[in-house]
Protein backbone atom coordinates (compact mmCIF):
# COMPACT_ATOMS: atom_id res chain seq x y z
CA UNK A 1 0.00 0.00 0.00
CA UNK A 2 2.96 2.11 0.69
CA UNK A 3 4.07 1.78 -2.88
CA UNK A 4 1.25 2.98 -4.47
CA UNK A 5 1.59 5.80 -2.77
CA UNK A 6 5.12 6.03 -4.02
CA UNK A 7 3.47 5.60 -7.38
CA UNK A 8 1.02 8.83 -6.43
CA UNK A 9 3.60 10.95 -5.10
CA UNK A 10 5.45 10.80 -8.47
CA UNK A 11 2.77 11.06 -10.55
CA UNK A 12 1.37 14.31 -8.87
CA UNK A 13 5.44 16.05 -8.77
CA UNK A 14 5.20 15.13 -12.53
CA UNK A 15 1.64 16.45 -13.22
CA UNK A 16 2.44 19.55 -11.29
CA UNK A 17 5.99 20.49 -12.78
CA UNK A 18 5.57 18.66 -16.36
CA UNK A 19 5.05 21.34 -19.26
CA UNK A 20 4.60 18.84 -22.03
CA UNK A 21 0.64 18.38 -23.20
CA UNK A 22 1.26 14.94 -24.17
CA UNK A 23 1.85 14.25 -20.38
CA UNK A 24 -1.35 12.69 -18.33
CA UNK A 25 -4.29 14.77 -19.58
CA UNK A 26 -2.80 18.02 -18.98
CA UNK A 27 -3.50 18.61 -22.71
CA UNK A 28 -7.56 18.13 -22.02
CA UNK A 29 -7.65 19.09 -18.58
CA UNK A 30 -6.53 22.08 -16.51
CA UNK A 31 -3.07 20.55 -13.57
CA UNK A 32 -5.86 21.95 -10.75
CA UNK A 33 -8.41 19.39 -12.04
CA UNK A 34 -5.76 16.48 -12.47
CA UNK A 35 -4.55 16.34 -8.80
CA UNK A 36 -7.96 17.21 -7.47
CA UNK A 37 -9.41 13.98 -9.77
CA UNK A 38 -6.43 11.73 -10.33
CA UNK A 39 -4.19 11.93 -7.47
CA UNK A 40 -6.35 13.57 -4.76
CA UNK A 41 -9.32 10.99 -4.71
CA UNK A 42 -6.94 7.98 -5.10
CA UNK A 43 -4.85 9.51 -1.77
CA UNK A 44 -7.75 9.63 0.45
CA UNK A 45 -8.97 5.93 -0.58
CA UNK A 46 -5.92 4.67 0.50
CA UNK A 47 -5.00 6.80 3.60
CA UNK A 48 -8.82 5.35 4.52
CA UNK A 49 -8.09 2.00 3.69
CA UNK A 50 -4.62 1.95 5.57
CA UNK A 51 -6.39 3.44 8.83
CA UNK A 52 -9.10 1.00 8.56
CA UNK A 53 -7.87 -2.17 7.20
CA UNK A 54 -7.06 -4.23 10.25
CA UNK A 55 -10.72 -3.98 10.97
CA UNK A 56 -12.13 -4.73 8.13
CA UNK A 57 -9.54 -8.21 8.05
CA UNK A 58 -11.09 -8.93 11.41
CA UNK A 59 -13.51 -12.27 10.87
CA UNK A 60 -17.10 -10.98 11.95
CA UNK A 61 -18.96 -12.81 14.92
CA UNK A 62 -22.15 -11.18 15.09
CA UNK A 63 -23.92 -13.60 13.62
CA UNK A 64 -27.42 -14.40 14.44
CA UNK A 65 -27.42 -18.51 16.32
CA UNK A 66 -30.08 -20.49 16.70
CA UNK A 67 -30.61 -23.31 20.15
CA UNK A 68 -28.82 -25.34 18.28
CA UNK A 69 -25.96 -23.62 16.93
CA UNK A 70 -25.46 -21.82 20.81
CA UNK A 71 -22.17 -23.50 21.50
CA UNK A 72 -20.63 -22.86 18.19
CA UNK A 73 -17.85 -20.87 16.82
CA UNK A 74 -19.86 -18.90 14.00
CA UNK A 75 -18.04 -16.37 11.72
CA UNK A 76 -17.43 -14.77 8.58
CA UNK A 77 -13.75 -14.86 7.29
CA UNK A 78 -12.66 -12.18 4.55
CA UNK A 79 -10.87 -13.84 1.80
CA UNK A 80 -8.69 -13.13 -1.30
CA UNK A 81 -10.59 -13.96 -4.66
CA UNK A 82 -7.15 -14.64 -6.41
CA UNK A 83 -6.20 -12.80 -9.45
CA UNK A 84 -8.09 -9.89 -10.37
CA UNK A 85 -8.09 -8.06 -14.26
CA UNK A 86 -9.02 -4.56 -13.71
CA UNK A 87 -9.59 -2.40 -17.01
CA UNK A 88 -9.70 1.57 -16.90
CA UNK A 89 -10.92 4.08 -19.06
CA UNK A 90 -9.39 7.27 -20.45
CA UNK A 91 -11.48 10.19 -18.58
CA UNK A 92 -9.91 9.41 -15.53
CA UNK A 93 -6.83 7.17 -16.62
CA UNK A 94 -4.72 7.04 -13.46
CA UNK A 95 -7.73 6.82 -10.59
CA UNK A 96 -9.63 4.57 -12.55
CA UNK A 97 -6.51 1.86 -12.40
CA UNK A 98 -4.94 2.43 -8.71
CA UNK A 99 -7.94 3.24 -6.81
CA UNK A 100 -9.44 -0.50 -7.20
CA UNK A 101 -6.26 -1.22 -7.18
CA UNK A 102 -5.90 0.00 -4.12
CA UNK A 103 -9.12 -2.25 -3.05
CA UNK A 104 -7.63 -4.94 -4.56
CA UNK A 105 -4.16 -5.49 -2.93
CA UNK A 106 -5.90 -4.54 0.41
CA UNK A 107 -8.29 -7.80 -0.41
CA UNK A 108 -5.19 -9.70 -0.84
CA UNK A 109 -5.58 -10.55 -4.09
CA UNK A 110 -2.73 -9.88 -7.27
CA UNK A 111 -4.18 -8.16 -10.01
CA UNK A 112 -3.29 -7.95 -14.05
CA UNK A 113 -4.19 -3.34 -15.04
CA UNK A 114 -5.25 -2.89 -18.42
CA UNK A 115 -5.18 0.84 -18.33
CA UNK A 116 -6.69 2.88 -21.23
CA UNK A 117 -4.79 3.06 -24.39
CA UNK A 118 -6.28 6.72 -25.27
CA UNK A 119 -3.82 8.47 -22.92
CA UNK A 120 -0.58 6.73 -24.13
CA UNK A 121 1.37 8.42 -21.83
CA UNK A 122 -0.20 7.49 -18.43
CA UNK A 123 -0.58 3.90 -19.63
CA UNK A 124 3.53 3.63 -20.20
CA UNK A 125 3.98 5.42 -17.43
CA UNK A 126 1.97 3.03 -14.95
CA UNK A 127 3.83 0.00 -17.22
CA UNK A 128 7.08 1.46 -15.97
CA UNK A 129 6.04 2.15 -12.48
CA UNK A 130 4.01 -0.35 -11.44
CA UNK A 131 6.73 -3.04 -12.10
CA UNK A 132 8.95 -1.01 -10.45
CA UNK A 133 7.35 -0.24 -6.75
CA UNK A 134 5.32 -3.17 -6.91
CA UNK A 135 5.96 -7.09 -7.26
CA UNK A 136 6.23 -8.77 -10.85
CA UNK A 137 5.08 -11.57 -9.46
CA UNK A 138 1.96 -9.90 -8.33
CA UNK A 139 1.05 -7.46 -10.24
CA UNK A 140 1.24 -6.36 -14.61
CA UNK A 141 0.15 -3.75 -16.80
CA UNK A 142 -0.99 -4.93 -20.42
CA UNK A 143 -0.60 -1.70 -22.72
CA UNK A 144 -2.60 -2.34 -25.88
CA UNK A 145 -5.83 -1.87 -27.49
CA UNK A 146 -9.20 -2.89 -28.37
CA UNK A 147 -7.55 -6.68 -29.47
CA UNK A 148 -5.09 -7.01 -26.51
CA UNK A 149 -8.24 -6.51 -24.63
CA UNK A 150 -10.28 -9.24 -26.11
CA UNK A 151 -7.21 -11.41 -26.27
CA UNK A 152 -6.79 -10.98 -22.45
CA UNK A 153 -10.40 -11.63 -21.75
CA UNK A 154 -9.47 -15.49 -22.93
CA UNK A 155 -8.28 -15.77 -19.99
CA UNK A 156 -9.85 -17.23 -16.52
CA UNK A 157 -9.66 -14.36 -13.61
CA UNK A 158 -11.38 -14.41 -10.58
CA UNK A 159 -12.53 -11.13 -10.69
CA UNK A 160 -12.69 -8.47 -13.88
CA UNK A 161 -13.40 -5.12 -12.84
CA UNK A 162 -13.85 -2.86 -15.66
CA UNK A 163 -15.12 1.49 -15.60
CA UNK A 164 -16.23 2.38 -19.21
CA UNK A 165 -18.84 2.07 -21.49
CA UNK A 166 -22.28 -0.09 -21.71
CA UNK A 167 -21.43 -1.27 -25.46
CA UNK A 168 -17.65 -2.90 -23.99
CA UNK A 169 -19.71 -3.98 -20.69
CA UNK A 170 -21.55 -6.16 -22.76
CA UNK A 171 -18.98 -7.86 -24.55
CA UNK A 172 -17.08 -8.49 -21.02
CA UNK A 173 -19.72 -9.71 -19.44
CA UNK A 174 -19.81 -12.57 -22.68
CA UNK A 175 -16.32 -13.20 -21.75
CA UNK A 176 -16.35 -13.70 -18.20
CA UNK A 177 -19.70 -15.98 -18.41
CA UNK A 178 -17.55 -18.36 -20.28
CA UNK A 179 -15.26 -18.92 -17.18
CA UNK A 180 -18.50 -17.99 -14.69
CA UNK A 181 -15.85 -15.13 -13.47
CA UNK A 182 -17.91 -12.43 -11.26
CA UNK A 183 -17.38 -9.15 -12.90
CA UNK A 184 -17.91 -5.46 -11.35
CA UNK A 185 -18.95 -2.96 -14.07
CA UNK A 186 -18.88 1.14 -13.33
CA UNK A 187 -20.82 2.19 -16.48
CA UNK A 188 -22.64 5.73 -16.49
CA UNK A 189 -25.83 6.79 -18.26
CA UNK A 190 -27.73 10.16 -18.06
CA UNK A 191 -27.55 11.46 -14.46
CA UNK A 192 -29.96 14.28 -14.22
CA UNK A 193 -29.77 17.58 -11.95
CA UNK A 194 -33.43 18.12 -10.70
CA UNK A 195 -33.78 21.80 -9.74
CA UNK A 196 -37.18 22.38 -7.62
CA UNK A 197 -39.29 24.70 -5.66
CA UNK A 198 -37.10 27.23 -3.57
CA UNK A 199 -33.48 27.16 -4.28
CA UNK A 200 -30.53 29.85 -3.87
CA UNK A 201 -30.11 29.87 -7.66
CA UNK A 202 -26.72 31.58 -8.10
CA UNK A 203 -25.53 28.89 -5.72
CA UNK A 204 -26.89 26.31 -7.50
CA UNK A 205 -25.45 27.90 -11.04
CA UNK A 206 -22.17 27.66 -9.27
CA UNK A 207 -22.02 24.07 -8.06
CA UNK A 208 -24.44 22.64 -11.60
CA UNK A 209 -21.58 24.47 -13.72
CA UNK A 210 -18.28 23.26 -11.74
CA UNK A 211 -19.68 19.46 -11.35
CA UNK A 212 -21.48 19.69 -14.95
CA UNK A 213 -17.87 21.47 -17.02
CA UNK A 214 -15.22 19.36 -14.69
CA UNK A 215 -13.15 17.74 -16.93
CA UNK A 216 -14.50 19.59 -19.73
CA UNK A 217 -18.31 17.79 -18.42
CA UNK A 218 -16.00 14.22 -19.36
CA UNK A 219 -17.26 12.26 -16.28
CA UNK A 220 -19.52 9.36 -15.74
CA UNK A 221 -21.26 11.19 -12.77
CA UNK A 222 -21.35 14.73 -14.38
CA UNK A 223 -25.01 15.97 -14.75
CA UNK A 224 -26.07 15.24 -17.99
CA UNK A 225 -29.29 17.33 -17.92
CA UNK A 226 -31.53 19.84 -15.80
CA UNK A 227 -34.84 18.97 -15.17
CA UNK A 228 -36.69 22.33 -14.10
CA UNK A 229 -40.09 24.10 -14.65
CA UNK A 230 -40.04 27.25 -16.97
CA UNK A 231 -39.96 29.75 -14.34
CA UNK A 232 -36.97 28.56 -12.87
CA UNK A 233 -35.13 27.96 -16.38
CA UNK A 234 -35.67 31.73 -16.79
CA UNK A 235 -34.06 32.48 -13.51
CA UNK A 236 -31.41 29.74 -13.78
CA UNK A 237 -30.06 30.81 -17.09
CA UNK A 238 -28.62 34.76 -16.18
CA UNK A 239 -27.13 32.68 -13.30
CA UNK A 240 -25.24 30.14 -15.52
CA UNK A 241 -24.01 33.51 -18.11
CA UNK A 242 -22.49 35.08 -14.93
CA UNK A 243 -20.99 32.07 -13.25
CA UNK A 244 -19.87 30.90 -16.60
CA UNK A 245 -17.92 34.54 -16.94
CA UNK A 246 -16.51 34.23 -13.66
CA UNK A 247 -15.24 30.86 -14.00
CA UNK A 248 -13.80 31.04 -17.42
CA UNK A 249 -13.70 34.72 -18.81
CA UNK A 250 -15.34 35.92 -21.78
CA UNK A 251 -13.58 33.52 -23.86
CA UNK A 252 -13.81 30.21 -22.20
CA UNK A 253 -11.41 29.19 -25.08
CA UNK A 254 -8.79 30.99 -23.50
CA UNK A 255 -9.30 30.26 -20.20
CA UNK A 256 -6.86 27.85 -18.68
CA UNK A 257 -9.41 25.86 -16.73
CA UNK A 258 -11.26 25.41 -19.15
CA UNK A 259 -10.09 21.99 -20.89
CA UNK A 260 -10.60 20.15 -24.12
CA UNK A 261 -12.14 17.05 -25.56
CA UNK A 262 -10.37 13.52 -25.47
CA UNK A 263 -9.53 12.60 -29.15
CA UNK A 264 -10.87 14.38 -32.14
CA UNK A 265 -13.07 11.10 -33.13
CA UNK A 266 -14.87 11.92 -29.62
CA UNK A 267 -15.37 15.20 -30.24
CA UNK A 268 -16.93 15.14 -33.85
CA UNK A 269 -19.09 13.14 -31.61
CA UNK A 270 -20.49 15.55 -29.56
CA UNK A 271 -20.42 18.11 -32.60
CA UNK A 272 -22.57 15.33 -34.41
CA UNK A 273 -25.01 14.99 -31.35
CA UNK A 274 -25.17 19.53 -30.77
CA UNK A 275 -26.03 19.56 -34.47
CA UNK A 276 -28.34 17.13 -34.41
CA UNK A 277 -30.23 18.30 -31.70
CA UNK A 278 -33.82 20.32 -31.97
CA UNK A 279 -33.28 22.57 -28.70
CA UNK A 280 -31.80 25.78 -28.92
CA UNK A 281 -28.35 26.78 -27.87
CA UNK A 282 -28.44 29.66 -24.97
CA UNK A 283 -24.98 29.97 -23.87
CA UNK A 284 -22.01 29.30 -25.45
CA UNK A 285 -21.87 26.70 -29.05
CA UNK A 286 -18.58 28.06 -29.96
CA UNK A 287 -16.09 24.97 -30.61
CA UNK A 288 -12.55 24.36 -32.95
CA UNK A 289 -11.62 21.30 -34.31
CA UNK A 290 -7.98 22.08 -34.62
CA UNK A 291 -7.66 22.09 -30.29
CA UNK A 292 -10.88 20.11 -29.91
CA UNK A 293 -12.16 22.55 -27.97
CA UNK A 294 -16.00 22.93 -27.56
CA UNK A 295 -17.57 26.20 -25.10
CA UNK A 296 -19.64 25.34 -22.23
CA UNK A 297 -23.11 25.49 -23.84
CA UNK A 298 -26.61 25.50 -22.73
CA UNK A 299 -29.98 24.14 -24.42
CA UNK A 300 -33.37 25.14 -23.96
CA UNK A 301 -36.60 23.23 -25.40
CA UNK A 302 -34.91 20.05 -25.91
CA UNK A 303 -37.56 17.01 -25.28
CA UNK A 304 -37.30 13.72 -24.34
CA UNK A 305 -37.09 12.21 -27.72
CA UNK A 306 -34.15 15.04 -28.72
CA UNK A 307 -30.95 13.47 -30.25
CA UNK A 308 -29.11 15.19 -26.71
CA UNK A 309 -31.45 12.76 -24.69
CA UNK A 310 -30.79 9.24 -26.43
CA UNK A 311 -27.44 9.00 -24.66
CA UNK A 312 -25.19 9.99 -22.54
CA UNK A 313 -23.40 12.88 -23.60
CA UNK A 314 -20.08 12.95 -22.09
CA UNK A 315 -19.06 16.87 -22.69
CA UNK A 316 -19.61 20.12 -21.63
CA UNK A 317 -23.11 20.25 -23.25
CA UNK A 318 -25.93 20.87 -21.07
CA UNK A 319 -29.68 20.84 -22.04
CA UNK A 320 -32.48 22.02 -20.01
CA UNK A 321 -35.59 19.87 -20.12
CA UNK A 322 -38.92 21.48 -18.67
CA UNK A 323 -41.27 20.05 -16.54
CA UNK A 324 -44.59 21.33 -14.30
CA UNK A 325 -44.43 19.50 -11.36
CA UNK A 326 -42.20 17.64 -8.54
CA UNK A 327 -44.65 14.22 -9.83
CA UNK A 328 -43.88 14.99 -13.35
CA UNK A 329 -39.88 15.43 -12.82
CA UNK A 330 -39.99 12.02 -10.87
CA UNK A 331 -42.03 10.36 -13.67
CA UNK A 332 -39.86 11.57 -16.29
CA UNK A 333 -36.44 10.23 -14.49
CA UNK A 334 -38.58 7.04 -13.73
CA UNK A 335 -39.57 6.47 -17.42
CA UNK A 336 -35.59 6.53 -17.99
CA UNK A 337 -32.89 3.63 -17.29
CA UNK A 338 -31.89 3.93 -14.14
CA UNK A 339 -28.60 6.61 -13.82
CA UNK A 340 -25.20 6.47 -12.31
CA UNK A 341 -26.01 9.38 -9.91
CA UNK A 342 -29.12 11.30 -9.19
CA UNK A 343 -28.90 15.10 -7.96
CA UNK A 344 -31.51 17.48 -6.64
CA UNK A 345 -31.50 21.05 -5.73
CA UNK A 346 -33.60 22.08 -3.52
CA UNK A 347 -34.03 24.60 -0.40
CA UNK A 348 -36.99 21.77 0.51
CA UNK A 349 -36.01 19.18 2.54
CA UNK A 350 -39.23 17.84 1.67
CA UNK A 351 -38.24 17.67 -2.14
CA UNK A 352 -35.16 16.11 -1.71
CA UNK A 353 -36.56 13.34 0.33
CA UNK A 354 -39.60 13.00 -2.21
CA UNK A 355 -37.39 12.49 -5.09
CA UNK A 356 -34.83 9.95 -3.03
CA UNK A 357 -37.85 8.06 -1.71
CA UNK A 358 -39.48 7.61 -4.96
CA UNK A 359 -36.41 7.15 -7.64
CA UNK A 360 -33.68 4.80 -7.63
CA UNK A 361 -29.89 5.47 -8.76
CA UNK A 362 -26.19 4.21 -8.13
CA UNK A 363 -25.71 7.49 -6.10
CA UNK A 364 -27.49 10.52 -4.77
CA UNK A 365 -26.20 13.91 -3.92
CA UNK A 366 -28.69 16.79 -2.48
CA UNK A 367 -27.68 20.32 -3.41
CA UNK A 368 -24.24 19.80 -5.29
CA UNK A 369 -22.71 17.20 -8.27
CA UNK A 370 -20.38 14.79 -7.98
CA UNK A 371 -18.94 15.13 -4.56
CA UNK A 372 -20.32 12.43 -3.26
CA UNK A 373 -17.86 10.28 -4.98
CA UNK A 374 -14.87 11.52 -3.37
CA UNK A 375 -16.26 10.26 -0.09
CA UNK A 376 -14.60 6.63 0.87
CA UNK A 377 -16.95 5.76 3.07
CA UNK A 378 -19.68 5.60 0.55
CA UNK A 379 -20.27 3.10 -2.12
CA UNK A 380 -19.66 4.28 -6.18
CA UNK A 381 -21.46 2.32 -7.94
CA UNK A 382 -24.22 2.19 -10.34
CA UNK A 383 -27.32 0.10 -10.60
CA UNK A 384 -29.45 -1.49 -13.78
CA UNK A 385 -27.86 -0.31 -17.21
CA UNK A 386 -25.51 2.47 -14.98
CA UNK A 387 -23.30 -0.57 -13.53
CA UNK A 388 -23.15 -3.55 -11.51
CA UNK A 389 -21.67 -3.64 -7.76
CA UNK A 390 -19.30 -1.19 -5.98
CA UNK A 391 -16.50 0.47 -4.85
CA UNK A 392 -14.64 2.95 -2.20
CA UNK A 393 -13.47 2.15 0.95
CA UNK A 394 -14.62 -0.74 2.62
CA UNK A 395 -17.19 -0.98 -0.36
CA UNK A 396 -13.87 -1.97 -2.67
CA UNK A 397 -12.34 -4.74 -0.05
CA UNK A 398 -15.51 -5.86 0.11
CA UNK A 399 -15.77 -6.32 -4.29
CA UNK A 400 -12.28 -8.21 -3.70
CA UNK A 401 -12.81 -9.94 -1.09
CA UNK A 402 -14.97 -13.52 -0.92
CA UNK A 403 -16.97 -13.71 2.22
CA UNK A 404 -16.01 -17.41 3.92
CA UNK A 405 -18.68 -18.46 6.17
CA UNK A 406 -17.55 -20.27 8.47
CA UNK A 407 -18.65 -22.93 11.84
CA UNK A 408 -16.36 -24.63 14.29
CA UNK A 409 -18.75 -27.34 15.89
CA UNK A 410 -18.66 -27.87 19.21
CA UNK A 411 -18.45 -31.75 20.56
CA UNK A 412 -21.23 -30.10 23.52
CA UNK A 413 -25.21 -30.51 23.25
CA UNK A 414 -24.89 -33.63 21.53
CA UNK A 415 -28.32 -34.51 22.87
CA UNK A 416 -29.41 -32.00 20.88
CA UNK A 417 -27.88 -33.48 17.90
CA UNK A 418 -29.12 -36.80 18.14
CA UNK A 419 -32.25 -35.81 16.83
CA UNK A 420 -31.37 -35.26 13.46
CA UNK A 421 -29.55 -38.68 13.47
CA UNK A 422 -31.88 -41.90 11.43
CA UNK A 423 -33.64 -43.74 12.40
CA UNK A 424 -36.15 -40.86 11.77
CA UNK A 425 -39.54 -40.15 13.89
CA UNK A 426 -42.27 -37.39 13.63
CA UNK A 427 -41.15 -36.46 17.80
CA UNK A 428 -37.42 -35.80 16.94
CA UNK A 429 -38.81 -33.63 13.70
CA UNK A 430 -40.58 -31.59 15.84
CA UNK A 431 -38.31 -31.20 18.61
CA UNK A 432 -35.55 -30.22 16.06
CA UNK A 433 -37.21 -27.87 14.33
CA UNK A 434 -37.78 -26.04 17.06
CA UNK A 435 -34.26 -26.06 18.30
CA UNK A 436 -33.30 -24.77 14.77
CA UNK A 437 -36.37 -21.61 14.61
CA UNK A 438 -35.15 -18.01 15.62
CA UNK A 439 -37.72 -16.82 17.40
CA UNK A 440 -40.57 -14.09 16.30
CA UNK A 441 -39.40 -11.52 18.35
CA UNK A 442 -36.25 -11.50 16.09
CA UNK A 443 -38.35 -10.37 13.11
CA UNK A 444 -38.48 -7.03 13.78
CA UNK A 445 -42.21 -6.17 13.18
CA UNK A 446 -41.83 -7.27 9.30
CA UNK A 447 -45.24 -7.43 7.95
CA UNK A 448 -44.79 -9.96 4.97
CA UNK A 449 -42.57 -12.48 6.97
Amino acid sequence: MITIHDILEYMQIAITQTDSADFMKIDICPKFESVLSEIQITLNDLYFAMENLRTWMQPEYNIGKNLATRMDDCFIRREPLGVVLIIGAWNYPLHLILLPLVAAIAAGNCAILKPSEICQATEQLLAELIPKYLSQDCYAVLCGGAEDTKSLLKNKFDHIFYTGSQVVARSILLAAAAHLTPVTLELGGKSPCFIYGHIDIQKAAKRLCWSKFFNTGQSCVAPDYVLCTAQTRDALLPALRETLQTFYGPDPGASPDMGRIVTPRHWRRLMDMLEKSKGKVVIGGESREEDKYIAPTVLVDVLESDALMQEEIFGPILPILTIESLDEGIDYINRQEKPLALYVFSDETSVVTTVLNNTSSGGFCGNDGIVHMALPGLPFGGVGASGMGSYHGRWGFETFSHRRGCMNRSWLLERVNVLRYPPYSDYNLGWLRWATTFKKNSWGGCSVM
